[in-house]
């Protein structure tokens, strides 16, 4: 006799109203995390979230999209600079596994040491001698140098500068308009020369003999290539003291002295925020025919929306400048590490970029040579642009 097997019925008790409560808040809560994401990155891009896979994409050469999309479409392969190239895995696995580059020795002591990432910057154009151990650094004056001014060594500041007679009208100009707004978020980080018998890096500070003279050398040089410059005089570390704000949001002060700039003058195009390194005067000078010049450096925040579009401006000026003005420019670096700014208000304009105008040890004859140098490749830049635009101008004219 043959047995039945007997058949097994299981029922699930759901209730109604507490599926719909449960897939109601699995929704909510998806549209939560996107309105919060969207709101980090697009109102504070600074707070944007960070992971080391940002980091190994950031790091990535152009070619190696390429690479990956080649194989899929042999197009992209085809148009690639060096075709028979393969992409780097080994490394490229590290990275992404323990955050270690070995190409950057930073990265091995990076998680480890207090502090140690506000030195992790990232050099995009390396300029003659620039490395990781001489890139443009920051840091806030330590608090006694706020306290007590020290002298100013005015021989030195009024000093008279080289060929002013020998200077001839240019053949261009924007006339009454301003088309450069030049500015100083850090207005007063200053130069040891500049400051009667001050020997310490530390206490290059000052209210009055500071970076903004560099700004106004820019102006004048700009001028004198008939480029219109505005030299903004906000002091915004005055601003600062007064609110009781910290040195970090110097940037946060700035920002409302840029965006009414903006607002009263239209023809303005192009945004510089000067600043002084605190790298001393072996990576901040070069000899160029026979002259002492104070180097420059190009940095653009990488948490700015504008950060293509700045970084092209940014290699445009260091490119020129090695051609005209070898070793001159320290490079291309951005910024934008968790605790730091990241954005310096370059993401108000696409043409925003912040310069270093030497170091703390170089002198008002080397900062002048590099302001007329920069301004002379930016000129040419800026006319060469104006150009191209007339002849656009034209073309539509004609087509209409």
């Amino acid at each position: 006799m043959k047995k039945r097997g007997r058949n097994r019925q299981f029922v699930l008790a759901v209730n109604a109203g507490t599926a719909v409560k449960t897939v109601f808040l699995f929704i909510a809560g998806l549209l939560l995390v996107f309105i919060l994401s969207g709101v980090l990155t697009s109102l504070r891009p600074e707070l944007r979230p960070s992971s080391s896979l940002y980091r190994v994409t950031d790091e990535l050469a152009g070619e190696a999209f390429g690479h990956i999309l080649g194989m899929e479409n042999r197009y992209f392969a085809s148009e690639l600079p060096e075709p028979n190239k393969r992409i780097e895995l080994s490394p490229l696995v590290l990275k992404l596994a323990t955050s270690i580059n070995l190409k950057d020795p930073r990265s091995f002591l990076g998680r480890e040491l207090p502090g140690f990432s506000h030195f992790d910057s990232d050099i995009l154009v390396a300029g003659q001698g620039t490395d990781y151990t001489n890139m443009p650094s920051e840091s806030a004056p330590p608090t006694e140098v706020l306290k007590e001014e020290r002298e100013a060594n005015l021989a030195e500041i009024e000093g008279k500068k080289e060929d002013a007679e020998n200077k001839q009208p240019p053949e261009q100009s924007t006339g009454d308009r301003k088309v450069v707004f030049i500015y100083n978020t850090h207005n007063t980080e200053s130069y040891l020369p500049f400051l009667k018998g001050e020997t310490n890096p530390n206490m290059a500070i000052h209210s009055k003999a500071n970076v903004t003279l560099v700004s106004d050398m820019l102006a004048d040089a700009l001028e004198s290539q008939g480029v219109g410059a505005k030299v903004d005089k906000t002091d915004i570390q005055a601003n600062l003291k007064k609110k009781g704000w910290s040195y970090p949001r110097s940037y946060d002060e700035a920002r409302p002295v840029v965006k009414e700039a903006m607002a009263r003058n239209k023809d303005l195009q192009y945004f510089i925020d000067i600043h002084r390194d605190a790298q001393r005067r072996k990576a901040t000078t070069t000899t160029i025919k026979g002259k002492s010049y104070a180097r420059i450096a190009f940095v653009i925040g990488k948490k700015s929306s504008n950060f293509e579009a700045n970084l092209k401006l940014a290699k445009d000026l260091h490119e020129r400048l090695e051609k005209k003005y070898p070793g001159l420019s320290r490079g291309v670096i951005s910024k934008g590490d968790p605790g730091d700014n990241g954005v310096y208000n370059q993401d108000l304009n696409e043409h925003s970029i912040l310069i270093e105008f030497g170091g703390v040890d170089n002198n008002r004859a080397e900062l002048e040579r590099a302001a007329d140098a920069t301004a002379d490749v930016f000129s040419e830049m800026f006319w060469e642009a104006e150009k191209v635009d007339a002849g656009s101008g034209e073309d539509d004219k004609k087509k209409q």
